[in-house]
This record gives C-alpha cells, structure tokens and sequence, in this order.
C-alpha cells in the first residue's frame, strides 16, 4: 500500500480505525489523539494529517462510551495550543530560511498571507477552522514578528472553539444512524467544506492582484 493510500484510508475510515486502536491499546489512544493534533498544528511539513474530521470520529467513539469527551477535550485542546506555539517559535526563529531554502511549497505562504492581509490578528482563530491555512497561519505569523501575548491570546480562543466545536458535532450527531452508514462520506464533506473558504479568499485575492496590476498597465 501507497504512502497516499495509507493517507486516504486513514482519513476515511478514521471511525474503524480509532476503534481497533482502542480495542487494542486503550487508553493510549489519547497521547496518539494529542500526538496527531500537535503535529498537524505544530509542525510546518505536516499539514496532511487529520484536524476537524479526527476530532469529530472521536467525539462518536466518545458517544458509544469509549472515550471520556471531557478529557478529549482538555488533551485536544492543549495539543492544537502548544502546537501552535511551537509553529510560531519556528516561524519566528528559522521561517525565513525555511521559506528561502524552498522547503514548504510558496502558495500555502501565500494563501495564508492573502487571510492576514484580510483578517490580521484575527486569522489564527479562523485559521483553525481551516486546513492547511491552520497549519501555517502560526508559522507565518511568528516571520512576520507578531507580538507573542497577541498570537497566545487568538490561539487560546481559536483551539477551544475549534476543538469544542467538531466534538461537539461529532457527540451528537456521529450516533445518528445516516451518519454512521455514511462515516466515511461525512469525513470527506468536512474535509471539502473546510477547505472551501481557503479557495475562496485565495482566488479573490489573485482577482484583486490582476485588478491591480491592469490598473497600473493602463496607466
């Protein structure tokens, strides 16, 4: 099996797949929640693990009894904080080396960049509803030197509510028998309507950019 196919199944089957973890290894499942969570937050060249859609399968297995919602919460949450610090601190330090050395492709830069153009501060708290862009907001705001008691304050906010949302979601409806047929179409709706306002702002930026640059040709 493919390193994309093993990628693919695991996003669609994260239900089954977090279930057999916990079969087999029980409580240990909530370190691996916390590892996946801050990796995917914390480390610039892994923004293909799951976010929104890990969260929701473990709110379900929550709902069967399995998982202590509670806990998944404090654990997720404090994963998606001190990943995003640790981005920030990677950004602030080494991100323009990493940016210049080509090692993380420039249109995830510069998609984030088009959501700080838009909504400052603010872009780390809608960023975390967002993949990719939740992965390199914290890394672009540590280059562009972001005051750190600004950057914890949004990254507080966005993980909570981020977190308490999809468990949420995924409490209560994850049990509903559509939803559980259909597990691994659900997942990959929330994959797709995450990524949607990513499109959305990226394309209206490069309008605004082609606007822009006519302007001045015509001039």
């Amino acid at each position: 099996m493919s390193f994309v196919s093993i990628i693919l199944d695991l996003f669609i089957h994260l239900d089954k797949n977090l279930e057999i973890i916990m079969q087999n290894y029980g409580v240990l499942v909530y370190p691996l929640l916390f590892l996946i969570v801050f990796l995917e937050t914390g480390i610039v060249v892994t923004p293909f693990l799951p976010g929104d859609s890990l969260i929701f399968a473990a709110a379900t297995i929550s709902a069967k009894g399995f998982l202590n919602i509670y806990l998944l919460f404090i654990i997720i949450s404090l994963a998606a904080i001190i990943g995003d610090a640790l981005n920030y601190f990677i950004g602030k330090t080494i991100g323009r080396e990493i940016v210049k050395r080509k090692y993380i492709k420039e249109e995830y830069i510069n998609k984030t960049q088009t959501f700080y153009e838009k909504y400052g501060g603010k872009t780390i708290v809608i960023a975390r509803f967002i993949p990719i862009v939740r992965t390199f907001a914290p890394f672009v705001a540590g280059i562009g030197k972001m005051k750190y008691s600004k950057f914890f304050f949004y990254n507080v906010i966005g993980a909570v509510l981020w977190v308490a949302l999809f468990l949420i979601l995924g409490f209560y409806f994850g049990s509903i028998p559509f939803v559980k047929n259909n597990f691994s179409f659900v997942i990959l709706a929330i994959i797709f309507i995450s990524i949607i306002p990513l499109f959305i702002e990226y394309f209206k930026h490069k309008k605004r950019k082609l606007n822009r640059t006519n302007i001045i040709k015509h001039f």
